[in-house]
């Protein structure tokens, strides 16, 4: 009886079920599209209603005709939404009703040629982009250039490197800021201290280095340019104020902004761990006795997401703020599961 009522659930009254239906409207768009592009006339609705499969064919009655008016309707509408050039008009004075075509030179995408120095970078950034964040955008982009026409191979781009990760969830966020001119907000918690700050930064760009990401722009609450390493940004990153707020400065080095900070100072972590979950964060270990690991580290946000990464297999010590960091991430994917 379960079994029946599913069934029941799943398929229409016809008897045929939903993906069939769905397959079948997607074969008579695709026709529906190949018959409009082959004609320079304008092609009525009947003539389009016996040319193309999949439409109720016309068998005299009033209920034939109205069940093709709404079908043909709901496709108009459906390839108008997909961007395709559906044209309405008559072939000459005479004609009593409208007709239709797609305009070829409309339709098809003009070539895309690239150089060889924008397809290496094109190339360059595939790789570049190699995340969880923003991988299949990526992939996707790759796809629809190579359909059109454009010769890029990402993995022999000239000066290819590995791949880059830009899984951090506020790297989208800055790096649309930076576009539109627009002031963001964060707590951040600078190296060796225990306590966040927080910053109210106009970005002017977003950059890697030595794999790390880093943003660089003004610090409204200091007053001078600054730069901030994206994984020591801790919350949800917020917009302050308006798109265009703001000017970049002309010529400026984000690069130099980065290499000219600092050097951060190493601190010490212990970490207790168990089993071999936490192999990694033994091969970092510089002392061992035990299962008591010390392990020196630079940013707490990097040891903070090893630590999580082992789960049951490892449990910070100290310092106080690499405790904290751990539990916020652990709290953050159980809030996920819940």
């Amino acid at each position: 009886m379960a079994r029946s009522a599913r069934a029941a659930v799943r398929r229409p009254r016809s008897g045929i079920s939903f993906e069939d239906m769905a397959a079948r409207r997607a074969e008579r768009l695709v026709n529906l599209v190949i018959c409009l592009l082959s004609t320079r006339q304008f092609l009525t609705a009947e003539r389009i209603r016996s040319a193309v499969p999949g439409y109720e064919p016309a068998d005299g009655t009033s209920q034939a005709d109205e069940a093709f008016k709404r079908m043909f309707e709901r496709d108009k509408a459906e390839l108008r939404e997909l961007g395709v050039p559906l044209e309405t008009g008559r072939n000459s004075a005479f004609d009593g009703e409208d007709g239709y075509r797609i305009t070829r030179r409309e339709y098809e995408l003009p070539p895309i040629e690239f150089d060889a120095a924008e397809r290496a970078a094109v190339g360059l950034a595939a790789r570049l982009w190699q995340s969880a964040t923003l991988g299949t955008p990526a992939r996707n982009a790759l796809m629809k250039l190579r359909a059109g026409g454009a010769d890029i191979d990402a993995a022999a781009a000239p000066g290819a490197i590995a791949p880059v990760d830009a899984s951090d969830s506020g790297l989208p966020v800055l790096i649309d800021a930076a576009r539109h001119a627009r002031a963001v907000r964060f707590d951040y918690q600078k190296s060796g201290s225990g306590s966040l700050e927080h910053r109210t930064v106009e970005p002017w760009g977003v950059l890697s280095w030595r794999r790390r990401w880093y943003l660089v722009g003004h610090d409204r609450d200091r007053g001078e340019a600054r730069s901030f390493r994206l994984s020591r940004i801790v919350g949800d990153i917020e917009f302050s104020g308006k798109a265009g707020g703001f000017e970049r400065p002309a010529g400026v080095d984000l690069l130099a902004h980065v290499t000219g900070r600092s050097p951060d100072e190493s601190r010490t972590a212990h970490i207790r761990v168990n089993g071999s979950r936490a192999g990694q964060l033994r091969r970092l270990a510089q002392d061992q006795d035990a299962d008591l690991l010390t392990v020196a580290f630079v940013d707490v946000g990097t040891l903070a997401q090893l630590v999580a990464s082992a789960g049951s297999g490892a449990q910070a010590i100290d310092p106080p703020d690499l405790v904290t960091e751990v539990i916020r991430r652990l709290s953050a994917v159980a809030a996920v599961h819940e």
